[in-house]
Parts: C-alpha cells; structure tokens; sequence
C-alpha cells in the first residue's frame, strides 16, 4: 500500500506541475492589466497573488513574517524584497495555487524579477509566461485624463501621470528584455476593445501552455 501510495502521490505531483502556470503581467499605467488580470484568472482558474495584498494579510494574521513586514510598513518604508520573496514563497504553497499563479505588483523592477526567478527555482516551479501589455503612450494618457475627467479623480492629474510613466520606464520596462531573453516574453497589442485584447492574451497564453 505505501509504494502505491507514493506513486499516486508522485503522479499527482507531476501532473500539478505540468498543469501550472506561473505568470507575470507587465504594462504601462492604464494599458487595461486589471481589466485583462481579471479575465485570464476566470479563464484559467489559477490563482491571484497581489504582494499588495499579501503584506497587509501577513500584517493582520500577526505571523513572524507578518511582523516583520509591519516594522517597515508602519514607518512607511518599502518592505524588503528578500522578505517580501519570503512572504510569496509561503503563500504559493496554498492549495488556491496548485494551477498557478498571476503576480500583480510584483515584480516592478529588474533586481526583483531576478530574485523571484531565483526563489522559483528553488520549487522546481520556473515562470511560464510574461506577458507584456503595449500600448501608445499618447492613446493610453488620453484616455486616463478622459477617464479622471468622467470619474472625478482628482488624482489622475498629467503630472501624477506622467511621474507614473517616468517610473515604469525607468524601473519596470527593463524587465522585458530580460523576459525576452530568457524566451517567455510574449508582447500583446493593448489597443483596440477589451475582447479584442482578451483573445489575442489568450492565443498567446495557448500558444506557450502546448510547448
């Protein structure tokens, strides 16, 4: 019976890995990510991870880590990445995740990218896909100062657009030629309606799951 049971138990093993997907999301401010984050969770049925989330939960449960994320949280200062990495690691061994997972705000820069791979790895668990939302700058602020202006956000303002713009070239956009390098960057046109963009994340997420 043990022998059995442990071939079912590698079986199934190998299985959730064939099956999961692990996928980061990338684009510019207003390029539609939550919009498209939402749809491919419900088409895929993996699981969100949002770090954001992830730290006021830790914070809130009041677990080691949790309290370790606090001491920065709560002098305002940016948690670590090797903490927050930690915090990830835990939270991916949740059933919820047994299919995969799409990170949302997390990785934002190059170091991070790295070091997420690095604790990926550890799992045996690598990236599957980074999918990389472009759109026309132009297009895309104009349609954010419509947007503000129709929704009374007074925060959307096209200084603070513009600084978000600064920071996701500087800090983010270099994660995409690392993406491409590696060979799991897959470039989706964000232009056009929300189903028109669906479809074509859809092919591309297809395309790599038959590989």
């Amino acid at each position: 019976m043990a022998a059995i049971s442990a071939t079912l138990e590698a079986t199934a093993g190998k299985a959730t890995s064939e099956a999961c997907m692990l996928i980061v999301f990338i684009g510019p401010p207003g390029a539609g990510k939550g919009t498209q984050a939402k749809r491919l969770l419900g088409y895929l049925g993996i699981g969100h991870l949002s770090t954001g989330d992830l730290l006021r939960e830790a914070k809130a449960a009041g677990t080691p880590l949790g309290k370790l994320a606090a001491q920065y949280m709560d002098h305002g200062r940016l948690v670590p990445d090797s903490l927050v990495l930690d915090l990830v690691d835990q939270k991916l061994r949740e059933s919820q995740f047994n299919k995969g997972c799409l990170f949302d705000g997390f990785p934002r820069t190059l170091a991070q990218g790295c070091s997420l791979d690095a604790s990926l790895a550890k799992r045996g668990t690598p990236l599957t896909l980074a999918l990389e939302l472009r759109a026309d700058e132009e297009e895309v602020v104009n349609r954010m100062l419509r947007r503000a202006a129709e929704e009374g956000r007074a925060d959307d303002t096209p200084q603070t657009i513009a600084h978000r713009f600064e920071v996701y070239h500087q800090q983010t956009e270099p994660l995409l030629d690392y993406y491409r390098f590696k060979g799991i960057l897959s470039v989706i046109d964000a232009m056009g309606t929300p189903d028109e963009v669906f479809e074509r994340i859809k092919i591309a997420v297809e395309k790599r799951r038959a590989k």
